[in-house]
């Protein structure tokens, strides 16, 4: 499944395409993509066409297009596109490409900018592509975000603007999510004392999105590896200081996967140019089950854990010790 890495990615590539763009035509191929959307495809076409992009926003692995007001007829003010990839969920970005396979929504837009010449620049295609149908795009209200900082991650957008109050606005679907550890207004403390209330353990903590955003299983596995830590630590028996050791491990791991593309094990997850990401091949220990630890030579083992797995090193990362209630 798309986690931090790899829905940042699709966000800044679509960033520059989309970003003050507005929509000229939407088609609904497969009504299954609009499973979080209150209303069938003709509502969904209807309150998208004529909007305008205001900017590419994500949170964890939440991403939305924040649109221009519409008139008071319309719609009600406040919404945003909002885009979950599910599993196998992608948005290609493109002009005159072939249609993709799997395609379930098809959205013309008119970029904002102007070539060479001055010229608007001809329009381009985003297109939804889903093989498992398990994502979906869906039009939703806005609500301000209870701490009053900006919502989510959105390239180089002036929150100072006097037009900008809509960057203080989540969509309503969004909102429970928690904040991911890359976003400037995630809170070191607040997730902290979260996590030292929890006994269950820390990989649970981690996974939890009403807790942190956007980790997902291979990060996680990746960040504990990093920071010497079983998965099955006890959250409330860690100290503070091994907390924020981890918080900065997870960082580091994330902001690699940036740099790398995201993790593509298969053609299910790629950029908006349909490029895969090669985070997989510096790897540590997920999926690398029966090969040597790169830290201690010990044999990395796979196990089970919440339906999934688990990958670990049994030296650099031993089990909890029995705890007595």
């Amino acid at each position: 499944m798309p986690e931090l890495p790899e829905v940042e990615v699709v966000r800044a590539g679509l960033e520059p395409a989309v970003s003050g763009a507005r929509v000229l035509a939407v088609a609904v191929l497969d009504e299954r993509a609009l499973t979080r959307h209150d209303g069938p495809g003709e509502d969904f076409a209807e309150r998208l066409t004529g909007r305008t992009i205001r900017a590419a926003v994500r949170r964890g692995k939440f991403l939305w297009f924040p649109l221009s007001d519409a008139d008071a007829d319309a719609s009600p003010h406040h919404e945003a596109l909002v885009t979950h990839l599910g599993m196998s969920g992608q948005v290609l970005l493109g002009r005159g490409r072939e249609a993709a396979r799997h395609r379930r929504i098809r959205i013309e837009v008119q970029p904002a900018g102007t070539d060479r010449d001055g010229a608007p620049e001809p329009p381009v295609e985003l297109e939804f592509v889903d093989q498992r149908t398990f994502g979906s795009m869906a039009i939703d209200r806005m609500v301000p975000t209870i701490d009053g900082a900006p919502a989510g991650s959105a390239g180089h957008v002036d929150v100072e603007h006097p037009d900008a109050g809509w960057r203080r606005l989540v969509p309503f679907q969004v909102s429970h999510i928690a904040r991911d550890p890359l976003d400037p207004a995630f809170d070191d403390d607040r997730f902290i004392a979260a996590a030292r209330k929890r006994s269950s353990g820390i990989k649970r903590v981690l996974l939890d999105q009403g807790v942190v955003s956007g980790i997902g299983n291979i990060y996680a596995d990746e960040s504990l590896w990093a920071a010497k830590l079983h998965f099955d630590r006890p959250a409330d028996r860690l100290p503070r200081a091994t907390l924020r050791l981890l918080l900065a491990e997870v960082r580091a791991v994330l902001r690699r996967a940036l740099e790398d593309g995201g993790t593509s094990f298969d053609a299910q997850y790629v950029n908006v140019n349909g490029q895969s990401g090669y985070f997989s091949q510096r790897l540590a220990v997920y999926g690398q089950q029966g090969k040597p630890c790169p830290r201690c030579g010990t044999t990395i083992v796979r196990e089970a854990f919440m339906n999934r797995s688990s990958h670990r090193c049994p030296v650099c990362q031993p089990a909890p010790r029995v705890r007595l209630r």
